[in-house]
């Protein structure tokens, strides 16, 4: 079975639709829903029910992307808010097992140090986001980061706790924090070329309504 680009229709072209309504983005809005939740869960050391909130809202990030293939909802919308609920889900999801001690402090220094840089370089560079595509390193590694913080939360139950559960969780997690980085590194360089190439079409990088202009948007 196909994960990466699950619902994919070869062939098939696309339509980007315009409008906010698609269920894509209805079920991304969810996800920053549970988010809030989960904080509450965790500090109120809920750890099965976290684990739980935590699993649904991992599964969302590839449910969202696999109907918007499937049934050819594509948008303007998800195409900025999918990205943006990845980052603040792995951010706040991160910082809140280190701030409650579920998860060691490495874990929050992985994923919020490399998103600090590229924030910054894209607010000064682009005014914004650059715009890339996500690759399929950044995708594994999310996958890495939202499968190994339920397992780590999951062996913080009772029943689980001491187990080779919580070395299997960190492993994943340490896995996903060295890809992280990696593709934070790979995103970085890709965008440098980016701003190089706007330049040699004679296009200020941090111009977005000529970028528009420029694609016929």
């Amino acid at each position: 079975m196909r994960f990466i680009g699950a619902g994919t229709r070869e062939g098939f072209e696309y339509t980007l639709h315009e409008t906010f309504w698609t269920v894509p983005n209805v079920v991304t809005v969810v996800r920053f829903l549970l988010l809030p939740v989960f904080v509450w869960l965790v500090a109120t050391g809920s750890y099965l029910g976290a684990f739980w909130v935590l699993a649904v809202l991992s599964s969302t990030d590839w449910v969202d992307g696999y109907i918007a293939r499937r049934f050819d909802q594509l948008s303007t919308v998800g195409q900025w808010l999918d990205p943006l609920a990845d980052r603040l889900s792995l951010v706040i999801v991160t910082i809140t097992l280190v701030v409650f001690s579920v998860a060691p402090l490495w874990v929050v220094l992985a994923v919020v140090i490399p998103d600090l840089v590229l924030f910054v370089h894209a607010a000064v560079r682009f005014a914004g986001s650059p715009q890339l595509t996500v690759s399929v390193l950044g995708k594994i590694r999310t996958a890495c980061l939202l499968v190994g913080a339920p397992l780590i939360l999951l062996g913080r139950t009772p029943q689980l706790e001491g187990t080779v559960l919580v070395i299997t969780a960190e492993l994943v997690l340490a896995a996903g924090c060295l890809m992280h980085i990696l593709a934070s590194i790979d995103y970085l360089v890709k965008a440098h070329r980016k701003a190089r190439q706007l330049r040699s079409r004679g296009i200020r990088p941090r111009d977005r309504a000529q970028w528009a202009r420029e694609s016929g948007g």
